[in-house]
């Protein structure tokens, strides 16, 4: 029996609607930490909003004070069109398919607690093919999240979710909605790793410690585990990825990647690590609380039936 799903056992298609679900609903209620840690991402260590060399963002909690005071509360929600088209395919895929993968790693005759490695290999492999189906929804968040970067007075690219995808495809090429897509493998792959396997790991080891049961507080204590793990683990490809979609002056992941090393130093490659693991943190909780809830019911609906 899976770890995820260690209380109940549901179909296929029921596991990818729950995955999705808990993903777009996690999206949802962090997209405002998300698209100030994008911000903060992309500002460049010489930047400053007013001349003085004095960065504009700073801070998660400043970021968002300044980007609700410029630009108006609805800004911190930018990019949650093609945020939720992300997390409906890409939440969906990873999560849904991760069980299976680890079956078939293991054996369908496999009895007991599936080792470490092969959750992580399945995690690895779910997440990067779930992201190079789900590219061009994340180009598109970044860029709408990005469009905040621009000087006040010049015209926004893009009216909304589907212009940028139309207008991306049409200017740049079909190809442009897969920009960034090495570092966005990479990025997801590994954090999927760091969430999925590290909220089995921490999760089963909780359930070893006496009074601890299968709760809503062993998950809220896993997810924050696995959200912990996967920014320390998934920052500087993070890093990067946000750069390469939000900024077309990079020739490549390795260009990227030098620039803001020789010209920022490496903890560039940590810019808006405790917002993003605010988000992060907060994400999983939110999607693994769901995601347990709603399997549970699906199960009991099931017996139902």
């Amino acid at each position: 029996m899976s770890d995820l799903n260690s209380r109940t056992q549901i179909s296929f298609f029921q596991t990818l609607f729950c995955s999705a679900f808990a993903a777009c609903l996690a999206e949802f209620c962090t997209i405002p930490l998300d698209t100030a840690k994008v911000r903060l991402q992309l500002q460049k260590k010489a930047e400053a909003g007013d001349g003085t060399g004095v960065p504009k963002y700073r801070g998660l909690l400043g970021t968002i004070k300044t980007i609700a005071r410029e630009e108006g509360i609805l800004a911190l929600w930018k990019g949650i069109v093609p945020g939720l088209h992300r997390q409906c395919v890409y939440g969906g895929l990873r999560i849904g398919l991760y069980d299976p993968v680890k079956t078939f790693l293991v054996g369908s005759a496999f009895v007991g607690e599936i080792p470490l490695y092969h959750m992580i290999l399945a995690a690895l492999f779910t997440g990067a093919l779930g992201i190079m189906v789900a590219n061009p929804t994340d180009l598109v968040k970044v860029r709408l999240q990005a469009e905040g970067q621009l000087p006040s007075g010049v015209p926004r690219r893009y009216s909304g979710a589907m212009d940028a995808y139309l207008t991306i495809a049409r200017q740049e090429g079909l190809g442009a909605l897969w920009t960034g897509l090495g570092p966005n493998i990479a990025r997801n792959a590994i954090i999927n790793a760091a969430e999925l396997a590290s909220y089995d790991q921490v999760k089963r080891t909780i359930l070893t410690i006496p009074g601890f049961t299968d709760n809503a507080f062993t998950h809220l204590v896993a997810g924050l585990g696995a959200g912990f793990f996967a920014v320390f683990v998934g920052s500087p490809v993070d890093v990067v990825k946000s750069r390469m979609m939000g900024d077309s002056t990079y020739k490549n992941t390795i260009d990227c990647f030098l620039k803001t090393l020789f010209n920022e130093g490496f903890l560039a490659f940590y810019k808006g690590f405790l917002p993003n693991f605010a988000r992060v943190g907060a994400w999983n909780v939110v999607m693994f609380l769901t995601l347990e809830q709603v399997r549970y019911m699906s199960s009991f609906a099931m017996v139902i039936v």
